[in-house]
């Protein structure tokens, strides 16, 4: 479903990517680990056509996304309808007057009906367990509360690839869980999962694959999830634990 070829991206002269050669598989549930910047957020906004690679090639479902492609308005509204995106800072996601408007701005960019956006905002509300949130203003919720209204304004465009960039982070223990048990839930139905993570305690189980980002910006391990996550002698050599 996403092939990545040769790829390297750099900020000005700085590298962030360098030789990314990567296959993700239609309903696989991938951990991307590596230390502070070596290069997981730059993967996961190149994946989701927020950058673009400096070299090589990106590939999603056969189709070459780039600056051009998509700004093709009816070939840029189909790839952001099947590959949602989390941000790390939910904030930068809400703008929205209430939490209504906020789930239900992607279905309208899409121009799905009403009625249609009223179930699929419902359904939202209701899958995240922020029912009570419908008339909150974003801005006003807590940390916990913005990352379940981020995900779900996510969802509803019903994505076919959920791309996390570390979904836990500044959550307390029961938002965690809950998370967790969610992404279990996504990926069950068949839902492609790709997320940045370096919050392993409360991610047992959700993963298969654990693709491991060096300092240099390249992969050096592409596995098993939980022989990696294992491997305590190789995790602290890389600086991930």
């Amino acid at each position: 479903m996403i092939q990545l070829n040769n790829l390297s991206f750099s900020y000005k002269e700085i590298s962030a990517l360098s030789n990314i050669n990567l296959t993700i598989h239609k309903g696989e549930s991938i951990a991307l680990i590596g230390a502070n910047g070596s290069g997981k957020s730059t993967l996961l906004k190149l994946i989701n056509g927020i950058v673009f690679p400096s070299s090589g090639s990106y590939l999603f479902d056969g189709m070459e996304i780039t600056e051009d492609s998509l700004e093709e308005s009816k070939f840029s509204k189909i790839f952001h309808k099947r590959i949602g995106f989390v941000f790390q800072n939910s904030e930068s996601q809400l703008f929205n007057s209430n939490v209504y408007e906020e789930i239900a701005f992607g279905p309208k960019q899409m121009g799905l009906d009403e009625e249609e956006i009223e179930i699929r905002v419902s359904d939202c509300l209701k899958l995240l367990d922020i029912e009570a949130l419908r008339n909150r203003t974003p801005y006003n919720l807590s940390g916990g509360e913005k990352k379940r209204v981020a995900i779900a304004s996510v969802l509803a465009l019903n994505p076919e690839v959920l791309v996390l960039d570390e979904p836990m982070n500044g959550l307390d223990p029961r938002t965690k869980r809950f998370i967790r048990e969610l992404m279990l839930k996504l990926n069950a139905s068949g839902k492609t999962l790709i997320c940045s993570t370096h919050d392993f305690e409360y991610v047992d189980g959700v993963f298969k694959r654990a693709i491991v980002f060096s300092k240099d910006h390249t992969i050096i391990r592409d596995g098993l999830y939980n022989e990696i996550i294992q491997d305590e002698k190789f995790l602290i050599e890389n600086n991930i634990k």
